[in-house]
């Protein structure tokens, strides 16, 4: 399942019809991944405020649940298996035990869409790390 995301609605889309980010440097990839973080920001509400109260690697891990979940997917579709059947299996393996949030909170959407929300919850957790090491060497 893939989201598309009008140029409206995204910054980031934005910057490259303006011309602020260039296309021939930017990936797919990396600008779904930018654009899934504006998401966490702006509809879910996950701001640096939010993101710095976990300090328990909730992040990473939620990370390594989506990534793991993709993973699975993968390994299902090189063995040949049909992508019905792949996503049944997919679905029956239900939340990892990595997952360090409510169940509820557990939403996988398909392989590529959660790499995308793995990248950007990895990515959230950087920018956390560095954020705390700005504050941990300011007087």
């Amino acid at each position: 399942m893939s989201i598309d995301i009008e140029p409206e609605d995204s910054p980031f889309e934005a910057a490259m019809e303006a011309g602020w980010i260039d296309p021939v440097d930017v990936s797919k990839a990396m600008l779904d991944v930018m654009n899934e973080r504006d998401r966490q920001w702006n509809e879910e509400h996950f701001d640096p405020t939010h993101d710095d109260r976990h300090v328990h690697g909730e992040l990473v891990k939620a990370a390594v649940s989506y990534g793991a979940r993709a993973a699975v997917t993968a390994e299902l579709i090189a063995m040949g298996m049909p992508a019905d059947v792949v996503e049944d299996k997919a679905q029956a393996a239900g939340v990892p035990g990595t997952w360090p949030w409510e169940r509820t909170w557990w939403k996988p959407k398909g392989a590529r869409r959660d790499l995308v929300r793995a990248a950007a919850l990895l990515i959230a957790e950087i920018e956390r790390l560095d954020r705390a090491e700005t504050k941990a060497v300011q007087p």
